[in-house]
C-alpha cells in the first residue's frame, strides 16, 4: 500500500500536543535510563559544590516533576483537539510530531547541558566524554527527529492515494475516517503515548523485588539518629553509611515497608544492582 501523506490540518491541530508528548518523553527516558538506571550521570553531577547524593537526587526528582509538567500541558492540548484524532493520517502525524519532540529533547539536552553549561555528561566518568555525548546526540536526537520529519513530508502535500485535493482532505467528511482504522486515526497513538507519560515516572519509581540489598537515601534535615531509628523499625541491617548520615546501605527484612521509610524522610529506597553505583559516586 502507497503510504499517505500527512493532512496539514492534522499537522496544524497536532503539533503542538504531539510535539511536547515526544519532548517530555524524550526527558523521561534520559533521566529514567541514564540517572536511575545506567547511573552514567545526575542532572548536576558536574556541578562543583553539588556533591551530596540527597541533592543530586532532589534534582533528578524536580527534572522529572518539570517533564511532568510539561506533559500533562500536551495532555491538555490533546484533549481540547481531540476532534483532530479522527482526521485522516492523524495517527501518523501525531507519531511524527512525538518522534520530533522526542529528538528535540535529546539535540537540545545535548547542545545545553553537555556542551554550553557543562552541568553533566553522557557518561561522566568516561575517558572520552565527547565520543558518548556525539553518538547520544545522533543516535537519540538526530535520527528520531530525521525520521518524525520524514514522516511528515513523505508523500508531499496529496491526500493520499486515490483521493481528491489537498483542499478535500482538510475539509468536510473527506477528511474523516472510521475509527476502526486504527492506523489513519490517531486515538490508538494518542492512547500509548498518554498511558507512556502516565507511567514513566511512578514505573522508574517502583524498586525491584528481586535483592534485599538497598541503597536508602535521607532527605536533608533527617540526622544519622532518625535515619538509623527509621531503618531500626523495618529491621534493616546496616552495611555502610556514609559520614552525614544521608545515604545507607543496608539488608531489608522481607516485611519491611518502603512507604514507611518515605514517610520517615527517604528520599529513594533503591534495591536495583544499579543502587550500588550511587555508593560508588559518594565515595
Amino acid at each position: 500500500m502507497a503510504s499517505v501523506a500527512v493532512q496539514p490540518l492534522a499537522r496544524r491541530s497536532l503539533r503542538w500536543p504531539g510535539f511536547f508528548l515526544g519532548f517530555a518523553l524524550g526527558g523521561f527516558f534520559d533521566g529514567i535510563l541514564l540517572h536511575q538506571i545506567l547511573q552514567w550521570h545526575h542532572l548536576l553531577s558536574n556541578v562543583q559544590g553539588v556533591r551530596d547524593m540527597r541533592w543530586q537526587i532532589m534534582a533528578d526528582g524536580l527534572f522529572h516533576a518539570l517533564m511532568y509538567g510539561v506533559a500533562v500541558l500536551a495532555m491538555v492540548q490533546l484533549w481540547r483537539r481531540r476532534s483532530a484524532l479522527m482526521l485522516r493520517t492523524a495517527g501518523r502525524a501525531l507519531w511524527a510530531l512525538a518522534l520530533l519532540g522526542f529528538g528535540g529533547w535529546h539535540m537540545l539536552d545535548g547542545t545545553l547541558s553537555h556542551w554550553i553549561l557543562g552541568i553533566h555528561r553522557v557518561k561522566v566518568d568516561a575517558a572520552q566524554p565527547l565520543v558518548w555525548d556525539l553518538v547520544w546526540f545522533v543516535v537519540f536526537g538526530v535520527v528520531p527527529a530525521v525520521v518524525g520529519w520524514r514522516m511528515l513530508r513523505r508523500g508531499g502535500g496529496t491526500g493520499g492515494s486515490g483521493s481528491g485535493s489537498g483542499r478535500g482532505d482538510d475539509q468536510g467528511t473527506m477528511g474523516a475516517v472510521a475509527p476502526t482504522d486504527y492506523y489513519q486515526t490517531g486515538s490508538g497513538a494518542a492512547v500509548v503515548l498518554v498511558l507512556a507519560a502516565l507511567i514513566a515516572g511512578p514505573v522508574a519509581a517502583l524498586p525491584s523485588g528481586e535483592q534485599d540489598q538497598a541503597v536508602v537515601l535521607f532527605a536533608p534535615g533527617v540526622t544519622p539518629a532518625e535515619a538509623f531509628n527509621a531503618l531500626a523499625r523495618q529491621d534493616a541491617r546496616v552495611l555502610w553509611a556514609d559520614a552525614a548520615g544521608g545515604t545507607w546501605v543496608v539488608r531489608l527484612s522481607p516485611s519491611h515497608s518502603a512507604s514507611a521509610l518515605y514517610r520517615e524522610g527517604a528520599m529513594l529506597v533503591g534495591r536495583s544492582v544499579a543502587a550500588w553505583g550511587c555508593v560508588g559516586w559518594v565515595r
